[in-house]
This record gives structure tokens, sequence and C-alpha cells, in this order.
């Protein structure tokens, strides 16, 4: 063998051109994001001046009109399309939405050069997504990973909290902007408000959404409008069932953070006795089953006394030592607020019950139910608080 010819040797088990392609695809990578980043800068830049050229005007209305057209003829005249008077009405929404911002792009720098041993790391850009957001109360600057796209999505979602909620989530789980457009239309931020208070409301706002207890990733009601069903209770569960499997994406984009579906009609043998358990999930975040029976109708006491020994017989014969215990959720046309009071619903940390819509709620229904909820939760602390004093 000839031992000066020049191979594509491996080095770290990748060849000389698989080294060359991990840096160009990085640095093209790279070259988007700067881009995009800054088209999402200079835009702000140019809402802001929009805004102060509007200012001027004494009839503001007909003034400002006149000004976004001629701005607009004049620059689609010297850089194409682009520039139409709606994505200059964009601009300038951007801006009054995000004005207290830093006009700068978050992120870590990144060295000149990469050991090949890191190439298979993405570097520069966020590489701990938990640095998006900094320690101040408020969000600085924008994200590299948001497009302008997302942006103007979420400067159409008028309360902060929720706006700074999504921008959070858009930017952790990588949300394409049909993906966030999705979450915003269906009141995500609303529905997983349901047992938090005040802190806990904050914390959404400050942080994202963090699973940490069963409870952290339960929506009421969840929306099922992906399915293209009627809502009708003439529709069997079995169809329900059905449809979930068909749109399975959507389900586990609906269910929530960590989930992996698992099984359909899960048998659960039991001495001579078979159960079948409807959907089985997992979450990788904590690490435990997610048994999902699915109910057409108002929710009954059955139906909770079935959950319930269907997560008991499956953590009893399926959970390994590294799971912690399973959950059980029954999702049901119709809750029973007496039923969530007077059942081990009212205080189990992993059996629940949710609503399911077929179609996509008003704000005004949301909330509506939203009340519901706190009142029973307020309920069921007043009731704890007064068995504790008459224990003392």
């Amino acid at each position: 063998m000839d031992t000066n010819r020049h191979e594509l040797t491996t080095r770290n088990g990748n060849s000389l051109f698989d080294r060359i392609v991990i840096i160009l695809e990085q640095a093209r990578t790279n070259v988007v994001r700067t881009v995009n980043s800054e088209m999402v800068l200079a835009y702000w830049h140019i809402g802001r001046e929009i805004v102060q050229e509007l200012q001027k005007g004494e009839n503001r209305a007909e003034y400002g009109k006149q000004i976004i057209k001629e701005l607009s003829a004049k620059l689609n005249n010297k850089y194409g399309k682009g520039f139409s008077s709606t994505n200059l009405w964009y601009f300038r929404q951007f801006y009054v939405v995000y004005s207290n911002r830093r006009p700068k792009i978050r992120h870590k720098a990144c060295g000149e050069l990469i050991s090949m041993e890191k190439l298979h790391k993405a570097c520069g850009v966020l590489d701990d997504l938990s640095l998006a957001v900094e320690k101040s109360e408020a969000l600085q600057g924008f994200s590299p990973l948001l497009s302008w796209s997302h942006y103007r999505t979420l400067s159409k979602v008028e309360h902060k909290n929720e706006r700074i909620f999504y921008e959070i989530e858009a930017e952790k789980e990588g949300w394409s902007v049909p993906v966030l457009e999705r979450q915003i239309h269906s009141f995500l931020f609303t529905r997983l408000l349901k047992s938090r208070d005040k802190d806990g409301v904050l914390e959404l706002a400050k942080k994202g959404q963090l699973i940490k207890t069963p409870a952290d990733n339960m929506k009421d009601p969840y929306i099922l409008d992906f399915l293209g069903l009627p809502d009708s209770k003439q529709i069997h569960e079995s169809k329900l069932e059905s449809a979930i499997i068909d749109n399975l994406q959507s389900f586990l984009l609906e269910l929530g953070k960590g989930f992996a579906f698992v099984a359909r009609q899960k048998r659960i043998q039991y001495e001579d006795e078979f159960f079948y358990v409807d959907l089985v999930f997992y979450n990788c975040i904590l690490k435990c089953y997610l048994l999902i029976d699915l109910k057409i109708g108002k929710l009954a006491h059955q139906d909770v006394g079935q959950i319930d020994s269907y997560v008991r017989m499956f953590d009893d014969l399926f959970i390994t030592k590294d799971d912690n215990p399973t959950i059980g959720l029954i999702l049901c046309s119709e809750k029973n607020e007496s039923i969530a009071k007077y059942s081990v619903l009212n205080n189990s940390k992993q059996l629940f019950a949710s609503k399911y819509m077929l179609y996509l709620p008003t704000e005004k229904e949301l909330k509506s139910m939203l009340e519901r909820e706190r009142r029973l939760i307020e309920e069921r602390q007043q009731a704890g608080d007064e068995a504790d004093q008459d224990r003392d």
C-alpha cells in the first residue's frame, strides 16, 4: 500500500469530507440565523422611525395612511417586494409592542475555531436554551432562534405576560410559526392557569412551562379541533380513539411536553380478567407512564374508579424501579363538579379529569371554565384548612 497517497481518512470517526460538510453546514446555518436576526433588528428600527414620524401628524389617521402609502411605494421601487403598506404597519406594531426591549440579539460568544471533537455540538447561539431568559424580570433583546414571522405573530398577543410565555416556549421548544399560532389560538397559556396562583402565573411568564409534577403538564380543557370530528355525543369512543391515532403528532403537541406514544388498547391481565386501557404514553421528563381513558358524555363515579384501578394495576405489573408512579387522565366531553370535589380526584396527585373540546373555544368560554375550576380549588383548600383546624 502506498502510504504517501492522500486519502479521505477518518479522524474521531469522521472522514475529511464529513468534517468539511459539518463546517460548511454550520456556517450556512449561522449565516441564515445572522441574516434573520439582523432583519428582526432592522424591522424594530424601521418601526421606531415610523412611530416617531407618525407622531408629527395632527390628523394622525389620515396623515399616517398617506405617509405609509408613500413610503411603501418608494421602498418597493428601491428594494422590490416586502415593503407593502401592511408590512410597514406590522413593523410599527412590532416596535410599539417591544419598544422597551433593548434592540440586540441574545447569544453567547463563539470561538473563531471549533475543535474537531466538538463539531457535533452546536456552538455559538444559545448552547443552553435556558440562557435565553436573563435573570432580570423582563427579557432583553430578541432571540436568534425566532424569525420575523414569529415576532410578527407574537406582536398580536395583547397581554404582556402571555406574550412573553409564548416567546419563551417557542424558543425553548423550537416551535415553527404554525405551531406557535396554534398554541396562541388554542389559548395554551390560559389553559395552564387552572391550578396556579399569582406566583405561578408570573413564573409562567418569566420561565415558561416548567414540568416538575404531573399537574404542571395537565390542561383543562384539551382542544382536539384537529381531529375533524363533529361536536356530538353520538360519536363512539372508538372513533375518537382512532381519530387521535390518525393525528398522533398533533395530539402529542396538545398533550404537552415530553410525551411519547406507547400503546393503544393496552391489555392488563389481573388473575383471569382482562382490562384494556385506551391510550398509553410515557413522559420522558417526569419519567412516568400516562394512562388515558376516553369518555363520551359526562364524568361518572365509575369512570374515576376505573382509572384508579388501571393505574394501580399498571404500577404493579409494568413499571420499573426507575419509573415514577403512573398518571391517570380521564378525557371526557363533560365534567362533573360534584365528582371532582367528592372523589379521589379531589386530593390525588396522580389522577386527573379534563374536558376535551372538538372545536376552538372562545376566550370567554375558557375564562368561564377557568373560574369554575379555581372556585373548586379554593373550596378544596378551604375544606382542608378547616379539617386541619379541627384536628388541632
